[in-house]
């Protein structure tokens, strides 16, 4: 059974975020979610082109208020 794992990454900035998301990935299982909150605007096209390259799924990407939540499915 998949699960979501939250990642908070509010205040850090790039690198951080994606070097938090990766961190995530590699803990978790194949079908599991990891979402990463972040504040750098930077993560909101970084996280989608590094997810697309390495074969994972990008199920959504969207703007909160003073942060972005990008949600990424394992795929391997």
């Amino acid at each position: 059974m998949s699960k979501r794992i939250v990642v908070d990454a509010r205040g850090c900035f790039c690198p951080g975020p994606m070097m938090e998301l990766i961190s995530a990935l590699k803990r978790h299982t194949v079908g599991d979610e990891v979402e990463v909150l972040s504040q750098d605007k930077g993560s909101a096209t970084d996280i989608p082109l590094w997810t697309k390259k390495v074969g994972h799924e990008l199920v959504s990407n969207e703007h909160r208020g003073d942060h972005w939540s990008i949600v990424v499915r394992k795929m391997k």
